[in-house]
């Protein structure tokens, strides 16, 4: 039988203001920037996606979109189903997988990212970055990239 190792007092409290952060930041950005563009902040995470310098003609396949975002398989097609409605999204079918499809970023989508990024941006800088010096963000960054590394490992 294993013996759990309960957070000390420092720990939980520091994991509980990461846990209250995280949903109060989301809840926050998402406010913000529906106010000020009119999309969601799983709109936004989709179109910055598709416009990484690393996806080419701005088109994915919905499984790879997916595991860039972390999103299971339905809620992936739902939102671009929603997108593509709003015209800010294509799907195209794909020639190679009769059950596979794209997802292309339309004129409007990059409108869209590109009208919204100024503000989101500035808001992420006034909310997140803000009052933090250059030692606390890399080691922020560096904390942040120890936690992906031991997810991608699946320890």
């Amino acid at each position: 039988m294993t013996t759990t190792r309960w957070l000390d007092a420092e720990e939980a409290l520091a994991w509980r203001a990461w846990v209250d952060l995280n949903a109060q930041l989301s809840a926050r950005l998402n406010r913000e920037l529906q106010a000020a563009s009119g999309l969601s902040l799983s709109d936004y995470e989709i179109l910055v996606a598709l416009t990484d310098d690393d996806v080419p003609d701005h088109s994915l396949r919905m499984f790879e979109l997916g595991e860039r975002l972390q999103w299971e398989k339905s809620r992936v097609s739902k939102q671009v189903s929603r997108m593509e409605a709003r015209g800010l999204l294509e799907r195209r079918h794909c020639a190679d997988d009769r059950r596979g499809a794209f997802v292309d970023l339309t004129e409007a989508g990059q409108a869209a990212i590109d009208a919204a990024a100024p503000s989101h941006v500035a808001l992420v800088r006034e909310l997140f970055f803000e009052g933090l010096d250059g030692e606390q963000v890399r080691s922020l960054g560096k904390f942040a990239t120890g936690v992906l590394a031991r997810l991608a490992d699946g320890s």
